[in-house]
């Protein structure tokens, strides 16, 4: 293995919204299966494996879409409603190419703290980061409490829970841009 093509994979991932996404393009279920199957690599303590994952394509990608809308019209007072935060809402799922709800089942047997679930699901959720960065698709990780109360929605069993949705689609462009504080900031050598 090359360290230097892992550092560079590392530090290039970067957030795409949805709104750079190109539209009408959809992710091939083969690049989502490896996607997926990378994820399932995440390092997870006492091999629990916590990670569950509802896939969005095609049509289903409209059921979500309506979801996020009738859940904001619902929760949101009128005096908070805007019209142009719903129409994003609505709109976001409908520029993917695909979307994942990120959802945990909590270990039955109660073996590690919760906390060390939700932290495998995240290692899970980068693995499915660093491999979209890698096959040249745009990802952003998204946690509207919509997605927090979707258990019945998402058909999820006793013990699971959503955790946000991850949004996917191909986008063309420049390299986005970011930067990071030194790392000697937040680091003390004991």
């Amino acid at each position: 293995m090359n360290p230097e093509a892992v550092n560079q994979l590392l530090r290039k991932r970067r957030t795409v919204s949805p709104a750079l996404y190109t539209q009408d393009k959809e992710i091939p279920k083969e690049v989502l299966e490896e996607i997926l199957e990378n994820a399932n690599w995440a390092p997870t303590h006492r091999l629990t494996e916590p990670w569950r994952f509802k896939v969005f394509t095609g049509d289903s990608l409209q059921r979500l879409s309506d979801y996020l809308g009738q859940y904001y019209k619902e929760h949101t007072p009128e005096e908070k409603f805007s019209e142009m935060k719903y129409k994003k809402t609505v709109k976001k799922p409908l520029q993917c190419g695909a979307a994942i709800a990120i959802c945990m089942q909590r270990d039955p047997m109660d073996s590690v703290p919760e906390e060390e679930e939700i932290a495998a699901v995240a290692m899970a959720v980068q693995n499915i980061w660093l491999s979209c960065h890698a096959y040249g698709i745009g990802s952003y990780w998204s946690s509207p409490k919509a997605m927090y109360q979707a258990n019945e929605f998402l058909n999820l069993p006793d013990g699971q829970r959503c955790l946000g949705v991850f949004y996917m689609g191909y986008y063309e462009g420049n390299e986005i841009q970011s930067r990071r504080k030194p790392i000697e900031d937040k680091v003390e050598w004991m």
